[in-house]
């Protein structure tokens, strides 16, 4: 499974990157994730849960940041698994470009899928893991750009 696209943020690039960085944004913005915990600069351990067709699964895994070229880009790899429901695994590469005040992320995503999830056929995966980057891609929009309009608004 592969697809890429682009978000628009209102937010200088710096801000972005730190935000593409901070395990506290990434946990509020990836879609049914439960813990996500930084084990070094560059690795994080996550928790997450989420419903595929009919198959629902808590994925226990590693997030590893690679290919770091602060504040412009990197790579995003992780591997999950979900016990019987099998394993997803998969990486984005990810690139920051300045636009006047704003920044234009755009994302070239990888992923796989084992084991039970598998037999639920590419269709329901793809779109599933295509809505899925539209919630996290929406929800971090929302999240820096607000934080970069410094609303005074407490978040929660």
């Amino acid at each position: 499974m592969e697809m890429n696209g682009e978000e628009r943020i209102a937010a200088p690039r710096q801000l972005v990157w730190e935000a593409l960085n901070d395990p506290e944004v990434l946990k509020e913005c990836i879609p049914g994730c439960q813990e996500l915990e930084k084990t070094s600069d560059t690795d994080m351990s996550a928790v997450v849960k989420v419903k595929i067709g009919p198959v629902s699964a808590t994925f226990n895994g590693e997030v590893m940041l690679e290919n770091i070229n602060a504040p412009e880009s990197y790579t995003i790899t992780g591997e999950g698994k979900g016990g019987i429901a099998g394993f997803a695994k998969g990486g984005a590469d990810v690139r920051l470009a300045e636009d006047g005040a704003e920044t234009v992320l755009s994302y070239d995503v990888k992923a796989q899928v084992g084991g039970k999830l598998a037999q639920l056929g590419s269709r329901l995966i793809d779109s599933t893991s295509k809505k899925l980057a539209g919630q996290f891609f929406a929800k971090f929009n929302e999240v820096v750009s607000g934080k970069a309009g410094g609303g005074g608004e407490a978040t929660g």
